[in-house]
């Protein structure tokens, strides 16, 4: 039997992102014959740009992979980190659950030798390039190197002479792993607690608030079950300095069925979900409301964001200037 043929687009997505092999591609290659199109029927939207107003008359899937809520107002159907409940149109789809090429390596963190532990001898690293995140992420950072130094492999406090190249092999040869989020929120799990059981090390955990629904509590550290980062470094150093318990977490399998991990990293999590939209004749898969307020309000917005766009492009050339002139004037104050 010959597939259904769907029209579809990636819009908003972020730099590097592949519209011919990615997460969503690869599902519905498996059900349909797909064709990336210029005047889709279906369009996926993330949220690094606002483009996707040009498409009003698409079936639009939001999917974010950042720490903020989806408009049902603009988008059909959204994936994200939130508990949402909301009949067909979402998905509770995590970034880790993402990230294929280390779903097995995480999985198996739990089935190796004792002397493969043990023969990690380094204590925690992290690696981090963005400077921009909540307080917790540095005041963890410095109660830890009160204990023992702390290697950063990312361009973020650099100090293993510049950023690795591969940050799941630079972690592997450390028993823990600095796993903060950027910002807290409750079910906000990226993949850096996955990055950290990928490298078979120990999680040092902060971030969404039902961490332990997830994944299993014997697994990682989570910073929120002490009153204080000067509790958690003393767990830390516990574990750190017992090889027993060392040993323990390391062979406690990430997420048992029971954990909401479990469910997600299944290969065909997402897939029923993607099939109830694009198994629908297309004005069936419509969810948004498109008449009266409805309209006005994707109306307005999208308004807006034309008055948006045009400040951008005033305010490129201005950055420039600003940062051209900052270059110079740096030069000319090593010159005196």
């Amino acid at each position: 039997m010959s597939k259904k043929k769907i029209k579809i687009n990636y819009i908003d997505f972020w730099p590097g992102f592949k519209k011919e092999d990615n997460f969503f591609s690869r599902i519905l290659d498996k059900y349909y014959d797909v064709e990336i199109s210029d005047n889709p029927d279906y369009v996926f939207c993330s949220c690094f740009s606002r483009k996707h107003f040009k498409y009003a008359d698409c079936v639009k899937i939001f999917y974010t992979g950042e720490n903020i809520i989806p408009d049902f107002n603009l988008y059909d159907y959204s994936m994200g980190f939130h508990y949402i409940d909301f009949e067909d149109r979402y998905l509770r789809l995590p970034h880790y659950a993402l990230y294929d090429q280390c779903i097995k390596a995480a999985k198996e963190k739990h089935t190796h030798s004792d002397d493969y532990y043990l023969a990690k001898k380094k204590f925690c690293n992290y690696v981090i390039s963005n400077p921009y995140a909540a307080p917790e992420r540095d005041l963890m950072i410095d109660a830890l190197e009160k204990y023992m130094p702390v290697d950063s492999g990312g361009r973020y406090r650099n100090n293993v002479g510049g950023p690795v190249a591969d940050k799941i092999e630079f972690a592997s040869h450390y028993r823990f792993s600095m796993a903060f989020e950027n910002s807290a929120m409750s079910g906000y799990t990226t993949e850096k607690i996955f990055d950290g059981f990928a490298a078979c090390t120990i999680p040092i955990y902060w971030g969404s608030d039902r961490i332990k629904e997830e994944f299993n509590p014997e697994s990682f550290v989570s910073a929120r079950d002490f009153e204080n980062f000067d509790q958690v470094v003393a767990r830390v150093k516990e574990i750190y300095e017992n090889d027993d318990l060392y040993l323990k977490m390391m062979k406690a399998p990430i997420a048992p069925e029971g954990f909401q991990a479990h469910e997600c990293l299944k290969e065909d999590y997402a897939d029923a979900f993607l099939r109830n939209i694009f198994d629908q004749d297309i004005d069936k898969a419509k969810r948004r409301n498109m008449v009266y307020v409805g309209r006005d309000y994707q109306k307005k917005l999208k308004d807006a964001n034309k008055v948006i766009e045009v400040l951008d492009v005033v305010k490129k050339p201005m950055h420039q200037f600003n940062k051209t002139k900052s270059q110079i004037a740096s030069k000319f104050r090593k010159k005196k």
